[in-house]
C-alpha cells in the first residue's frame, strides 16, 4: 500500500491593501508582521496558527 502525499493544510492568500488597494499574496499562516509593499500598512499578523488578516481577502490560492 502506497503512502498519500498529504496536501499542506495551509494556503496562500490573495488580499488587497485597504489604504492603497494595492493588491498581494499573502502566506495564511504568517510567522512574522506582514505590511503592504506600498504603504506599509500592516496586512497581516502571526497569532498562533492562522494569521489575523487585516486586509480584504480577494482569493485564496490552491
Amino acid at each position: 500500500m502506497k503512502n498519500p502525499i498529504q496536501e499542506p493544510k495551509s494556503k496562500f492568500i490573495k488580499v488587497k491593501c485597504t489604504k492603497c488597494k494595492n493588491e498581494q499574496i499573502i502566506f495564511g499562516k504568517p510567522s512574522s508582521i506582514i505590511k503592504c509593499l506600498v504603504c506599509e500598512k500592516i496586512l497581516a499578523e502571526p497569532s498562533g496558527g492562522k494569521g489575523k488578516i487585516k486586509a480584504r481577502i480577494l482569493e485564496v490560492l490552491e
